[in-house]
């Protein structure tokens, strides 16, 4: 079995493979002080919950926003279950050319949407990842990482209002019944929720127009089904995005 990890500045989401085929997945906190250690407690928890041992983990592949968590689940790899965990960077083949300016800027959990998505579904594509940042990352139909856009996740913008404003409660980021809010909590839900749907429709619009064609459009990230439900731009939701293209690139680099 495969335990591919995707560690984002806030969430850390795992997914254990066996085969092609997804069989568990799990979402914890980013937490950057935690040891090697710590987090092994807690994987081990993870795996026993789903019937799982560390001796069924064959493989390891992992990507992250957070440099220090390389070296701290680098660690946990070879202690605990004696295996050198393929970590996405320089030098692993991805199967995407990528097409930035500077292509050591791309976060690797971007190019392993790209190579997933692309795998999925061809090309073009734009993916849009609604998690700690919204960004829309442009794919070509031959699989090229072509640039994108970084906006503030939903979550980010919302707690900026709250720690801003004083007069403002923190409000639960669900749907309101109707755009015009006829108090506080449903005014900012308003704002906050089909705001961001405005801020995906358009960004994939003018997208779309500098494309000269139409693109497929897949949706990931905590917030993706919220918004994707209020849209009709998005194609597909794809939670498991980023655990799908670590597989296939832990294959790739393996073969």
């Amino acid at each position: 079995m495969l335990l591919a990890i995707d560690i984002g500045n806030t969430e850390t989401t795992l997914g254990v493979f066996e085969g092609d085929e997804l069989k568990a997945t799990w979402h914890t906190a980013t937490v950057i002080h935690r040891t090697a250690d710590e987090h092994a407690v807690l994987l081990f928890n993870l795996l026993q919950s789903q019937g799982l041992k560390a001796s069924d983990i064959k493989g390891a592949a992992l990507c992250s926003v957070v440099p220090p968590l390389v070296s701290t689940y680098e660690a946990l790899f070879q202690r605990y279950f004696g295996i050198l965990p393929l970590v996405v960077g320089s030098g692993v083949k991805t199967g995407v050319r990528i097409r930035m300016d500077n292509p050591k800027e791309v976060g690797t959990d971007r190019i392993v949407d790209a190579a997933a998505a692309h795998h999925l579904y061809g090309g073009p594509l734009i993916i849009v990842d609604l998690g700690t940042a919204t960004t829309f990352d442009t794919i070509s139909e031959e699989g090229d990482y072509l640039g994108g856009a970084i906006a503030p996740g939903i979550v980010t913008a919302a707690e900026a209002m709250f720690s801003r404003a004083a007069m403002l409660p923190r409000v639960e980021l669900t749907r309101p019944s109707q755009a015009i809010g006829t108090n506080t909590i449903s005014a900012m839900q308003s704002g906050i929720i089909f705001g961001y749907v405005g801020l995906v429709e358009g960004m994939v619009a003018r997208i779309q127009k500098e494309l000269g064609e139409k693109s497929k459009v897949i949706a990931t990230g905590g917030y993706a089904e919220v918004i994707a439900k209020e849209t009709k731009v998005i194609d597909a939701v794809r939670p498991d995005l980023t655990l799908i293209g670590l597989r296939l690139i832990y294959q790739m680099n393996k073969a």
